[in-house]
């Protein structure tokens, strides 16, 4: 697919046009658990991965399977509900084809959102924490969704990845998360390939290296929409704790903290578009 991603985009940027029009400023990935902020979206039109060339279905509980698009806190939005892992076989290039069809669409921000284990000893399950920076262990060892030929129409061939979650956007979330009475944190996400939790020894390494929280997402979409010139707010749900000593980790337990984090996580969403709206940025 590497050598034929202009084709693979244009295809599915056809296919959802046989749905709509509708120009989005704002592309939403939504991680486990978190879909149910699209329940808030006006003038919604669906479109399932089986109607979209490239996309694969989704078999991971708590990822529905389709787009919508349609307007959230005054703002053009396209919000994923459910996205594709690494870990389910997809090439990085699979993962990462819903960003560019984005950006192709019109959006020129990103919002990714995932489930995470905690790593910092301070916080706790339910927190939500913005991403200001990453650490993409696929990616160092050579799992990455550049690599290949580059289509300098697209992107450049070696893009910078300093400051890859936007301070701005950033802010608007801590000022939204105040006005919520809600608490962010801050800090440093890390991508492992997945599907197995990790182990002790990884958890400490981790920690060690400064990394606040650790999942299976997101680190390869915020690349590419940096390559492509969009503006990423990253946030994170902090699902379970990730400490040696703690009880071992389940997906169930992620759907269930998703659960109980829909209304803030909804409020904070939600708030940030509103400011987008009205700054127009």
């Amino acid at each position: 697919m590497t050598t034929n991603r202009t084709q693979a985009i244009a295809g599915a940027v056809a296919a959802i046009r046989q749905y709509t029009e509708r120009v989005p400023q704002v592309g939403i990935i939504l991680g486990s658990g978190l879909s149910q902020l699209v329940d808030h979206i006006q003038d919604a039109v669906v479109v399932p991965y089986t109607a979209i060339p490239g996309f694969a279905p989704s078999a991971v509980p708590g990822h529905r399977g389709e787009l919508v698009l349609g307007e959230l806190g005054g703002v053009s939005v396209l919000a994923m509900r459910g996205r594709f892992h690494f870990y389910e076989g997809y090439a990085m290039d699979e993962v990462t084809l819903p960003v560019h069809v984005m950006r192709a669409l019109g959006a020129d921000i990103l919002i990714v959102t995932n489930a995470a284990g905690g790593l910092n000893a301070n916080w706790q399950v339910g927190d939500l924490m913005r991403i200001s920076d990453h650490i993409f262990m696929p990616g160092m060892a050579g799992f990455h969704p550049l690599r290949g030929h580059n289509d300098d129409t697209l992107g450049p061939r070696f893009p910078a990845m300093l400051n890859a979650y936007d301070p701005e956007l950033g802010a608007m979330a801590k000022a939204a998360a105040e006005r919520a009475g809600a608490t962010l944190r801050e800090g440093v996400y890390a991508m492992l390939a997945g599907p197995s939790f990790e182990t002790g020894a990884e958890m400490n390494y981790l920690r060690g290296v400064g990394v606040d929280a650790v999942g299976m997402s997101t680190a390869p979409e915020t690349i590419v929409a940096r390559y492509r010139g969009m503006r990423v707010l990253g946030i994170s749900l902090i699902t379970n704790i990730a400490h040696p000593d703690a009880p071992p980790a389940n997906h169930e337990e992620v759907l269930e903290a998703g659960e109980t984090a829909k209304p803030m996580f909804s409020a904070l969403i939600t708030d940030v578009l509103s400011q987008i709206a009205a700054y127009g940025k």
